[in-house]
């Protein structure tokens, strides 16, 4: 009877075999079999589930994701959710199937955990949600799918399936499981389960278990699946934002997709999210040249894929559906006053994309009226006609005029397009500005788009020029806007060092100055005519801040705007005369914004400067030293500039006297410097001082505007200077690498948390520098050893705390060696095409000279570690030189680092692997090629002082087998009688006694051999007993593993 049913039961399986066997070819015949499959269901309903789970099992060892096995996956997911006449038995077949793949969800194999997590993903999603499946199984299943996050069942379950609560708690509770597996393709496929329940608030739990993998997990494909399945709501809105800058396109292109498709425009106005999305249009923007460059490309993320993603959400949902076409709208939402850089760029991606052409003759016509409105208004003021206020134009019209003139100015089939927007004639433009000018502070932004406006209008005519050089001229002398405190002073409103108060203005004022003046000189000409009147009641002593600060604005925006001092000899005041009577008196004046601005202008008038004057240099140096940190933070950037553009030597030459030099000396720890009190100067050089800066401790000073300390400044300046040092080949190139070494130190400091911002910059800088040139390679190599000297606990001066505090700077010191090692292992951008050599050997076996890439290599680096007592590179074969005198230096090394245990067995590791690339371990270095190698590594060590220190030591008689880990004490001796053969350093430790030996034997010999003459030899430690020695099996001097070599 058993026999009997088993053969039908296996009949049974292979026609659904069968089955599978024909749906795996085509989709065309799923709908024909899926009723062969019922009808095999309906005629044997007990044995059908059984048969049918057998059948499938052969796919869950099915690796490989082909279409045929898709094909499969999809056919027994779609039969799984369907339905045939009331009252049969489907049901209870998909109850059975799911238990049956909850049981393959959890197996050991991770192809049938994939498989089983695919099928139950797809049922969940066709599932209806009135399907009649148990509240328990339906739990098993979630929670499984939450540690996998596994799919396919699910998805094609209808609506109208009969799945009791209990088994969909048991499906769920499985695939919540199945979100931790460690296959990222059932998590894929888990997330897809679970997706159906997120939008549930009986299962918060499981959008609390998305939001929580979201931001832990490592795979690209899940993060995007987690994205595109999360609801809408305010919690996952920020999240979603965020993933817009995610590393993987797939990510930032669904995060884009479900920002378009589930959250209207208006849902992102708050101030949070706002702010945010305005950073992923901006990273998604490309603003790299001038603000009015319109050849800017845009929405240009490095994708595509992206760039076209965000470009449809732009369009479609937010122009079309939320702003119904309207532009203007759009930037509404933006907030172009606060973002404008983010309304740059939409429009100018926008316009490009010929999206917004369609409302180019509405919007004509509304400029034309408005300038119409306008005039009227203006004419009607004059006369006093009426009494009506001047409408003026919102901030988002004016950003979009400016934008939709740059696009008709460059685009050469819109010139009457450009005529018809923009005004009539100059006299209208300026009384336009003058009026959103006069208007105050609020309309602030409105007027500086129309200045910018005004670049493109055309100043040919001489009455033209001459109206608007007035306006200009007025713009000049317009004083900077002031506030009364509470004790009645006035404070400049701004940064206090820029025409009008803020960099955009005066970026904006020169702009149509140049525009307007255009001849050669004439721009110059003018603004020193203005700055000669400015000057005055300074050069007299009788100017107050805001005239001080109003004058060292304008020399500013010329300074920033010229090109070459030619151009301003000859006019109303000289630029010596500036020099010596505004900037170095500005500098020490008794307030600090006027002494801010000063020195601001003394380094830009450093920059027009051939070479750095030696008053410039001496006052900047001085206000670094004795200035509190808002003027140092100033001079510190002066000095940067200057030294970057003339160069480190320059900046000592200007000094006309002798500077003494700490960093040369090759020392990381320099005499302190006393800042903010110190004297009038220091006689020390450039670059000690900025070091000097940066050792100091400046308090919790940032500066407000910028959230800029010194010690970032200084370290974004310093990585400036070594990235071009290779422009700066004087004297200060021998401590490059100690200015290195500090960047990577504090680059690796726990204690600066605050130079964050410099941290971001420095992870950049070692991403380039290693590749642009082998002497940064070099650098790298010499300042290896002064950073783990500066990290290591208990070196240097560093403190040394509680076991954990130690511990964790253990840490960072290791990982900043293979930081560094991973530094020397990036390849060259661009490789020289080198010459071979005719001097070296034709036997590159026996070739023991130094490559020219020597120094720069792993190989010196390995070197200088070696002396250090560490080692964490790997050799070239080729360099066999510096084969032979690592294998000489290993000896030396194993005796210092004897006590630890760890290091003792890498180094012997190394040696093993020091042995095998020699191609001539008999031959020696002979003293004249070591000392070339030291040289090069500008390492001074005296190896030829130890004869006994070879690369060899005297053998065991027994022939030396692989050396295995070593006891934890063994003593060595070198044999005195020379005819003896040598053994390789890899066998450091010598082979101790046999197990075979008395306990007393075995104490005398190790006592005999620790007081013999030896070369080499490692210290008991002090502790050690006597009686610890005399233990047969497990003495400490020897090892059963050694007896063997003493026989």
């Amino acid at each position: 009877m058993a026999t009997g049913e088993s053969e039908e039961h296996r009949k049974l399986s292979l026609k659904i075999a069968g089955i599978f066997d024909d749906v795996r070819t085509s989709h065309a015949t799923h709908i024909r079999k899926l009723k062969e499959l019922a009808a095999l269901r309906s005629s044997s309903p007990t044995e059908f589930c059984s048969a049918f789970c057998q059948a499938l099992t052969a796919l869950f060892n099915f690796q490989r994701r082909t279409a045929a096995a898709e094909r499969i996956i999809k056919f027994a997911s779609v039969f799984a959710c369907s339905y045939g006449r009331k009252g049969d038995c489907s049901d209870e077949f998909l109850g059975n199937f799911l238990k049956f793949l909850l049981v393959a969800a959890v197996a050991a194999n991770k192809t049938a955990r994939f498989r089983a997590c695919q099928i139950v993903s797809e049922i969940i999603m066709r599932l209806p949600d009135d399907a009649e499946v148990s509240n328990e199984l339906w739990d098993e299943v979630i929670e499984c799918m939450m540690l996998r996050v596994g799919d396919k069942i699910i998805m094609r379950l209808p609506d109208d399936a009969e799945v009791s609560n209990e088994l969909w708690d048991e499906v769920i509770e499985c695939m919540m499981l199945r979100v931790g597996d460690k296959v990222s393709a059932v998590r894929v496929y888990a997330v897809r389960a679970l997706a159906r329940f997120a939008n549930d608030s009986e299962n918060s739990d499981i959008l609390k278990l998305f939001l929580e993998k979201l931001q832990l997990e490592q795979n690209g494909e899940v993060r995007k699946t987690i994205v595109l399945s999360l609801p809408p709501s305010s919690e996952t809105l920020s999240m979603i934002i965020d993933c817009t800058l995610d590393v993987s396109e797939s990510v930032r292109k669904a995060a884009y997709c479900v920002l378009a498709s589930k959250f209207p425009l208006q849902s992102l106005r708050s101030a949070d999210n706002h702010f945010k999305i305005q950073a992923s249009l901006i990273h998604s923007s490309h603003k790299h040249q001038a603000q009015n460059n319109y050849s800017s490309e845009g929405l240009t993320d490095r994708s595509a894929a992206v760039t076209k993603e965000c470009l449809r959400m732009m369009k479609d949902e937010w122009l079309d559906k939320c702003c119904s076409g309207d532009p203007i709208e759009l930037l509404k939402f933006l907030d172009v006053e606060t973002y404008e850089l983010v309304g740059e760029s939409v429009m100018a991606t926008l316009l490009k994309a010929g999206l917004v052409r369609s409302i180019f003759s509405n919007f004509c016509k509304m400029i034309v009226k408005f300038m119409q409105l306008f005039a009227k208004a203006m004419v009607s003021e004059i006369f006093g006609h009426c009494n009506n206020s001047i409408e003026l134009m919102d901030p988002e019209a004016a950003l979009f005029w400016r934008m939709v003139s740059v696009f008709a100015e460059e685009a050469s089939d819109n010139n009457d397009l450009l005529d018809r927007i923009l005004p009539a004639s100059i006299s209208e433009y300026v009384e336009l500005v003058n009026a959103h000018i006069a208007a105050g502070p609020n309309y602030r932004f409105v007027s500086r788009q129309l200045l910018l406006l005004g670049a493109m209008l055309d100043f040919s005519d001489a009455s033209n020029r001459k109206v608007a050089s007035e306006f200009v001229q007025s713009l000049f002398h317009k004083a900077l806007d002031h506030e009364l405190d509470d004790n009645g002073n006035e404070v400049v409103i701004g940064d206090g060092f820029n025409l009008g108060g803020e960099r955009d203005w005066a970026a904006a004022v020169a702009e149509l100055a140049k525009k307007v003046h255009a001849a050669t000189g004439e721009f110059e000409e003018v603004v020193l005519r203005v700055i000669e009147e400015l000057a005055r009641p300074c050069r007299e002593r009788t100017a107050d801040c805001k005239q001080w600060l109003h004058c060292l604005a304008l020399i500013a925006l010329l300074l920033e705007n010229t090109s070459s001092f030619r151009h301003m000899q000859g006019r109303a005041i000289d630029p010596v005369e500036i020099l010596h009577s505004l900037l170095l008196p500005g500098a020490k004046h008794s307030n600090l914004d006027v002494q801010r601005a000063s020195i601001r202008c003394l380094g830009l008038f450093g920059l027009l400067e051939r070479k750095p004057s030696e008053n410039i240099v001496k006052q900047l140096r001085v206000s670094f030293v004795k200035g509190p940190p808002t003027i140092a933070i100033m001079a510190a950037k002066a000095l940067l500039d200057l030294g970057i553009w003339h160069g480190p030597d320059e900046m000592d030459k200007a000094m006309n006297c002798n500077l003494s030099s700490q960093l040369r000396d090759h020392k990381m720890l320099l005499t302190p410097v006393e800042f903010c009190n110190g004297t009038e100067d220091l006689d020390i050089e450039f670059l000690d001082l900025l070091y000097a800066g940066l050792e100091h401790d400046w308090g919790d000073f940032v500066e407000v505007d910028e959230n800029q300390s010194v010690q970032g400044i200084l370290g974004e300046g310093l990585a400036k200077i070594l990235l071009l040092s290779n422009k700066f080949p004087g004297l200060h190139s021998p401590t490059y690498h100690l200015l290195l070494a500090k960047l990577i130190s504090l680059y690796f400091s726990s204690e600066n948390e605050e130079l964050q911002r410099l941290k971001q910059c420095l992870s950049v800088f070692f991403e380039h520098y290693p590749s642009l040139s082998a002497d940064h390679k070099k650098c790298i190599s010499k300042a290896f050893v002064p950073v783990i000297r500066s990290l290591w606990p208990g070196v240097n001066g560093n403190v040394v705390g509680s076991t954990v505090m130690v511990s964790n700077m253990r840490k960072r010191a290791v990982q900043a060696s293979r930081f560094m090692l991973q530094m020397m292992q990036v390849p060259l951008f661009v490789k020289e095409t080198t010459k071979p050599d005719d001097n070296r050997s034709e036997n590159p076996d026996v070739d023991t000279d130094p490559s020219p890439d020597f120094e720069s290599g792993e190989e010196g680096l390995a070197i200088r570690i070696a002396l250090e007592n560490t080692c964490l590179a790997s050799i070239s074969v080729s360099e066999q030189g510096a084969i032979k005198l690592m294998r000489r230096i290993l000896n030396r090394v194993m005796v210092s680092v004897a006590a630890e245990k760890d290091l003792t067995k890498e180094l012997r590791q190394m040696a093993e692997r020091l042995k095998a690339i020699d191609r001539h371990p008999d031959e020696t270095l002979s003293p004249e090629q070591t000392n070339l190698i030291l040289e090069m590594l500008e390492l001074s060590i005296n190896l030829d002082d130890d004869e006994g220190d070879c690369m060899e030591v005297a053998p065991t008689p027994a022939p030396q087998s692989m050396r295995r880990n070593r006891a934890r004490r063994r003593t060595r001796k070198e044999e005195e009688s020379s005819s003896e053969d040598e053994i390789s350093p890899t066998s450091v430790v010598p082979s101790a006694v046999a197990n075979s030996r008395s306990q007393r034997a075995s104490k005398t010999a190790a006592m005999t051999r620790m007081t013999a003459k030896t070369t080499i030899r490692i210290d008991e430690d002090d502790d050690a007993d006597t009686e610890d020695d005399e233990n047969a099996a497990g003495s400490e001097v020897t090892s059963e593993d050694d007896s063997e070599s003493f026989e």
